[in-house]
């Protein structure tokens, strides 16, 4: 009885955040009144209060649910790879994965800055684990002779601020394509490993 219960409360509540997701891609999230959710989702004004407190609530949720998928299938991508080199330049490719597979919440996250203190927080945070388990990589590489032993933060400086302008450039002023951004990033990131690198030569697998 719990577990149907449980299951048709999480069907409502995923119902909301997916007519919340459409709406603010259609209309803008400024633009996007509580009222219309509630009328798409086709459920009453307490079904929504039950689980969400306003439309803040519902997209910091939205963003909060895509920045853990991003470093959920970081993390599990390094439970398959070991090789230093590979998860330099592919977890890039796995994160834009991500992006790639959720347009819409790609263009609502790029925008969403400045909406308030609240959701500008939420970016921060992401920002903030982003940059903290990829700078862990590459203190993990220079520990075993992998990369040279440079100053780490400004290289997941750069790794977060190509991914949010490729993205951008995307799904915002849409001048590249899907794949020009992936290019974009991917390239980027083997012309800076070239610099990174210790010890091996990089020609092969940069050229896979």
């Amino acid at each position: 009885m719990n577990h149907a219960l449980n299951s048709k409360m999480e069907k409502k509540r995923k119902r909301l955040l997916e007519c919340a997701l459409d709406l603010f891609s259609e209309k803008g999230y400024i633009n996007t009144p509580v009222r219309e959710i509630i009328d798409r989702s086709g459920y009453g004004t307490g079904t929504f209060y039950k689980y969400f407190n306003n439309k803040e609530d519902v997209l910091k949720t939205l963003l909060s649910n895509f920045f853990e998928e991003i470093v959920y299938n970081v993390n599990y991508y390094y439970l398959k790879e070991s090789d230093h080199y590979v998860r330099f330049i592919e977890t890039k490719r796995v994160i834009l994965d991500v992006y790639a597979r959720n347009e819409q919440l790609s263009d609502i996250c790029s925008r969403a800055a400045g909406i308030s203190d609240s959701i500008d927080q939420c970016l921060k945070e992401f920002d903030d684990d982003f940059l903290k388990f990829t700078s862990k990589n590459i203190q993990y590489g220079i520990r075993n002779g992998s990369f040279k032993d440079l100053p780490v933060m400004p290289i997941a400086h750069a790794t977060l601020a190509i991914i949010k302008y490729a993205v951008f450039r995307w799904v915002v002023t849409k001048e590249i394509s899907k794949e020009e951004m992936f290019d974009m990033v991917i390239s980027f990131h083997q012309s800076l490993l070239i610099g990174l690198a210790k010890g091996k030569c990089l020609e092969n697998m940069l050229n896979e």
